[in-house]
């Protein structure tokens, strides 16, 4: 049976604003039942992880052409926001990670675990992490190969991530940027990086910021 890595900012973030208007109680039991749901229902698992953003993400250190998350940062959080992970902490024992994304964290997890995880999410930036993934809006579950995850990090490479007021280059969309990479080995595709971006340093900045860790403290580095 396959273990569940759940993206449980995303779940907050739904859930309170999908619950703004309501009382707090509401917001808690529309979480408790979409969670209940979705491992009752959706997900062939007998164990499951809830993994929280916490403090000091180091990505907020390496950004240098534009603040890592710099367009959020004058977006009021929903009203349950806090309530919600409060919930998600002492009824599902969910982890706050400091230091780096709660993403990063399911990144070392399903990669220590292979085949025997399932990554929940619908967020697209862990869709170069090797394995099984569940999309539970569209409830489609999906694998990801290893020369897959590393297609879709350096099309992210090359367009940027506006999500997260990450740069890339200026008229490259995701049609191009496959185009561009295609047939492509790590190290060419490194190259191109470079080379569109500018500069290996704009590169290896793209790249941290967009980088799913693997291993703790272990970050990435160029292909040789």
């Amino acid at each position: 049976m396959r273990v569940a890595l759940i993206d449980a900012d995303i779940f907050v973030y739904r859930v309170a604003f999908a619950s703004d208007s309501e009382p707090v109680s509401y917001a808690i039991q529309t979480m408790a039942e979409s969670l209940e749901d979705l491992i009752m229902f959706d997900l062939d698992v007998n164990e499951w992880d809830l993994y929280l953003t916490g403090k000091n993400n180091f990505r907020y250190d390496v950004a240098k052409t534009a603040p890592y998350k710099g367009n959020r940062k004058d977006k009021e959080k929903p009203k349950h926001y806090q309530a919600l992970r409060d919930y998600l902490v002492s009824a599902w024992d969910a982890q706050v990670i400091d230091g780096m994304e709660a993403d990063d964290a399911i990144s070392i997890r399903a990669t220590e675990l292979g085949d025997d995880s399932v990554i929940v999410t619908i967020d697209k930036d862990l869709m170069m992490v090797p394995g099984w993934h569940y999309n539970f809006v569209k409830k489609e579950l999906s694998h990801v190969t290893e020369e897959e995850g590393m297609l879709w990090f350096y099309k992210q490479m090359l367009m940027g991530d506006s999500a997260d007021n990450i740069k890339g280059v200026r008229g490259i969309g995701p049609v191009t940027a496959e185009k561009l990479l295609d047939g492509l080995s790590q190290k060419e595709m490194w190259d191109l990086c470079v080379e569109k971006l500018g500069s290996e340093e704009r590169a290896i900045e793209n790249a941290h910021l967009l980088w799913m860790l693997r291993h703790p403290d272990e970050y990435f580095s160029p292909p040789v």
